[in-house]
C-alpha cells in the first residue's frame, strides 16, 4: 500500500468514519470499519495516531463543518457593490443556504439521527448554522425595510418563517430521499422567491407593491 502523508491520513478517516457514521450509524460503526475503509490494517490503531477516540473525531468533523459554513454563510449575506435588487438577493440567499445544508450531507444525517446520544455537538451545529442563518436572514430584511425596500413588521418572525419553508427542503431530501410534493429544486426555489417577494411586499424588479401597507 502506497505511503500517505499524516494530514491526508486525517482527512481521509474524517471523511470515511462521516460515511460510514451516516449509512451504519454511530454506535454500529467500529474503529476498525473506519480504518479498514481507509485501507488501513484494522488492527493498527493508526486511528489513535490522529484522534483519541471515535467521538474526537466526529467532534473534528463538526468543526471543519462550521468553519465552512461560517464562510458560506457570510458569503450569502455579503453587500454587493452598487446594492442588489431585493428580490436577486433573495435567490441568491436561497441557493447559499442550501449549499451550506447540503455541503456536508453526511454530517447533517448524523446529527439528526444520533440527537439524543451527542446532545452538545447538536446544539453546536444548530446555533453555527441554522440559528445563524436566521439571524442574518433577520438582519437582511431589518436593512431592506430600513432602506424602504420592503415592508415587514417583524424581521426575525418573517425571516423564521421564510427560512424554515427553505431549509425543509434540503433537510427532507438528505433525510428520506424526498422533497415537498416531490418537486424539483428550481421550481421549489421559484416559488419560494415569489411567496418571500409577496410577504415581503416586492413588486416584480424590487419595488415594493402598490398599495402595500395601505387599507
Amino acid at each position: 500500500m502506497a505511503r500517505t502523508t499524516p494530514g491526508v491520513t486525517r482527512q481521509r478517516l474524517i471523511d470515511e468514519a462521516m460515511r460510514l457514521f451516516s449509512t451504519r450509524g454511530y454506535a454500529a460503526t467500529s474503529v476498525a470499519d473506519i480504518q479498514a475503509a481507509c485501507g488501513l490494517t484494522t488492527g493498527s490503531g493508526a486511528l489513535y495516531k490522529h484522534f483519541p477516540s471515535k467521538r474526537a473525531l466526529l467532534e473534528e468533523a463538526v468543526r471543519r463543518n462550521l468553519e465552512t459554513v461560517s464562510e458560506r454563510a457570510a458569503a450569502a449575506t455579503a453587500e454587493r457593490p452598487g446594492g442588489e435588487d431585493p428580490r436577486a438577493a433573495l435567490e441568491r440567499m436561497a441557493r447559499v443556504v442550501w449549499e451550506v445544508l447540503e455541503g456536508d450531507r453526511d454530517l447533517i444525517r448524523i446529527m439528526l439521527r444520533e440527537f439524543d446520544g451527542f446532545p452538545d455537538l447538536f446544539e453546536r451545529m444548530w446555533q453555527g448554522v441554522l440559528a445563524g442563518l436566521y439571524r442574518q436572514g433577520a438582519a437582511w430584511i431589518a436593512a431592506q425595510r430600513e432602506l424602504g425596500n420592503i415592508e415587514t413588521g417583524d424581521p426575525e418572525a418573517t425571516a423564521a418563517v421564510l427560512l424554515s419553508s427553505l431549509t425543509y427542503y434540503p433537510l427532507l431530501r438528505i433525510m428520506i430521499g424526498h422533497t415537498p410534493g416531490d418537486l424539483d429544486p428550481e421550481p421549489f426555489l421559484a416559488a419560494w422567491v415569489e411567496h418571500a417577494a409577496a410577504t415581503l411586499r416586492l413588486g416584480r424588479h424590487g419595488d415594493r407593491v402598490a398599495g402595500a401597507g395601505s387599507a
